[in-house]
């Protein structure tokens, strides 16, 4: 009996890596896995995977909205341990809205934000009128950039932002509204809803109102501080007169002007061809032309 053996040779086929299907959203897209690339990071602008041996679990980091989610750890128990509250930008216009959000981190150092609905709102303290339960915050209405702070609560955890309510007009706050005089400036000397910070009270009883004190930039509180005019002879200079003024200010434009006669009817004229020095505050006009039966002088003052 002949026993015959048959050898075959193998033949091996080379086989392109397995590969598992990509993965995309509106947000975001990763690359499809090889089974032989093991564990590795995908990056793109908005989000970051720290993905495991086999694709089974992984890390992932979004940008928008700010999370960290650990996939795939089977039976992972964990707690809210701090609430993070924020805003963009952390500014707010008076009489303005911001919205306001939040997210949880938890135990494991992950984090997943929250829908602001599902927070508690509060204000702690400044110029806020209101915070929606759906987390929109409503200014108030400020004299000056102010700061205000946000308070939310979710799953017993406390968590709170700093706010900063801009002020955007000069002349809205209430009980001063649209008087011409700034907020700012009116409460510097008044304080809030004082009815002796009106443009027409003289509070200091100087004969100069508060409309002309403000403009002037003097204090409308103090009877010694006033806005002063001075005509004086130039010594050896007839028929040249020194109009003398003071407090002179920065940011502020004086102008002479000049009238043969006084009263209602009286035509004012910007004088010309004078020459000016200044000392300190003190500002002195020199008019060449002052000879005649009468020349009247007064100061216009403005400020921007």
């Amino acid at each position: 009996m002949k026993l015959t053996i048959l050898f075959i040779p193998a033949i091996l086929i080379p086989m392109a890596p397995l590969h598992a299907g990509g993965r995309s959203s509106a947000n975001y897209s990763v690359a499809a896995d090889s089974t032989e690339s093991g564990g590795r990071r995908v990056v793109s602008a908005s989000y970051t995977v720290d993905a495991s041996i086999g694709g089974i679990t992984g890390i992932t980091t979004s940008v928008t909205p700010v999370q960290t989610v650990k996939a795939g750890y089977i039976g992972q128990i964990t707690e809210v341990s701090a609430l993070q509250l924020a805003a963009t930008p952390t500014t707010v216009n008076e009489t303005a809205t911001r919205q306001l959000g939040g997210a949880a981190l938890l135990d494991d150092l992950t984090t997943y934000a929250i829908p602001a609905a599902s927070i508690t709102w509060s204000i702690v303290n400044g110029p806020l009128n209101s915070i929606s339960t759906s987390g929109l915050a409503t200014a108030g209405t400020v004299y000056q950039d102010t700061p205000a702070t946000a308070q939310g609560i979710y799953a017993g955890s406390i968590g709170t932002l700093s706010l900063s309510v801009l002020n955007v007009s000069n002349d809205d706050i209430p009980g001063y509204t649209g008087d011409g005089l700034d907020d700012a400036w009116q409460v510097q000397y008044f304080g809030l809803g004082n009815p002796a910070a009106a443009p027409a009270f003289d509070a200091d009883l100087d004969g100069q109102d508060n409309l002309f004190e403000f403009i002037a930039g003097i204090n409308p509180i103090s009877g010694d501080s006033r806005f002063l005019i001075q005509n004086t002879p130039v010594p050896s200079q007839p028929g040249q007169m020194n109009i003398v003024i003071s407090p002179r200010l920065l940011g502020r434009t004086y102008t002479v002007k000049v009238s043969p006669t006084l009263g209602p009817d009286a035509v004012w004229t910007t004088l010309t061809g004078s020459t000016t020095t200044d000392n300190g505050t003190e500002r002195t006009i020199t008019d060449p032309n002052a000879s005649g039966p009468a020349k009247f002088y007064r100061v216009e003052i403005v400020k921007p």
